[in-house]
């Protein structure tokens, strides 16, 4: 099917009471953002090596929980010429972590008449299972196309055949789950991956970009066109990423290099002005970054009705 786009939030399906997509229009190129739900995890995990009342003082100034909170998640799809790109493939159902309202990713498709057969290819950030658990939903691969192409950084599929939890702060249960899905994943697409090793154009105007930090093989993806141009960030920019850009993130393999890679990316943006779009700011998680004095400042982008 033609997937035709208007650069305006979508109507939800008569079950939803809020906007759970939303389309951008970067050049000639169509954007839409889907969101996958929510999940809830400790606050702790925002700046697990920040003082813990600084921490605390700071969800409070944010009117976030001081325990626990929703974090979004949000996928993309990208039209660039004859390919449809999904990028990223939310969390999919995994019954023993309770997360009911997250991996709402394949139902949100379906509402947005995205049929599974067009994405003609698949980009992944990383091989968390946030990222990657759509795929492995019962039926999702006998729907996807036997030509789709999965394009994941190489150092990606290396770092999971022995993955290093020594510098995460997880809650109990994170861990094995996070290696039994990525285990499970590469056993079941390990034909149709294309791997790459720093950059790599997967469509006109749509090339990915191996940064590391939140795990070795961990890319962004830009979409430029017309001289305009947004960067899907994926797990590089966290909600709390533009006041304190060196938190440790919970879920950082590498949380040091994690920093390096998120200031260095904020500042791009910050300079270019381009749109970003990450995977767990809240949805639609467009907009610019600013300076802010030696950190930044979110702008959220008004919404094109």
């Amino acid at each position: 099917m033609n997937i035709e786009y208007t650069p305006q939030p979508s109507g939800s399906g008569p079950d939803e009471l809020v906007p759970s997509r939303y389309a951008q229009r970067v050049g000639d190129i169509d954007v839409l953002i889907i969101s996958d739900g929510v999940l809830p995890l400790p606050t702790a995990m925002m700046g697990h090596n920040a003082d813990p009342v600084v921490r605390a003082t700071w969800m409070k100034d944010m009117f976030l929980p001081p325990d626990a909170f929703d974090w979004p998640l949000n996928a993309v799809v990208v039209r660039s010429g004859k390919q449809t790109i999904l990028v990223d493939a939310g969390l999919g159902l995994d019954p023993d972590l309770h997360l009911p309202r997250a991996g709402q990713l394949v139902k949100r498709l379906e509402a947005a008449e995205i049929d599974l057969a067009s994405v003609t290819d698949v980009v992944l950030t990383h091989l968390h299972m946030d990222h990657i658990g759509g795929l492995l939903v019962e039926g999702v691969k006998d729907q996807l196309r036997s030509d789709l192409k999965i394009h994941v950084a190489a150092a990606e599929v290396k770092f999971w055949e022995a993955p290093d939890f020594s510098h995460t702060k997880m809650p109990e249960g994170f861990p094995d789950a996070l290696r039994a899905t990525a285990k499970r994943f590469l056993n079941e697409y390990r034909s149709q991956l294309r791997l790459f090793d720093d950059e790599y154009e997967l469509a006109p105007g749509v090339v990915a970009r191996r940064t590391g930090g939140h795990t070795p093989g961990h890319c962004v993806i830009r979409v430029a066109s017309g001289g305009e141009g947004l960067t899907f960030a994926g797990d590089a920019v966290f909600p709390v990423g533009f006041d304190q850009p060196d938190w440790h993130n919970g879920f950082e393999h590498d949380p040091e290099d994690a920093a390096r890679v998120r200031i260095e990316l904020l500042r791009e943006l910050a300079t270019t002005g381009e749109l970003l779009v990450a995977t767990h700011l809240p949805f639609p998680s467009v907009g610019r970054v600013a300076l802010a004095g030696k950190a930044f400042r979110w702008v959220p982008v008004f919404w094109d009705y």
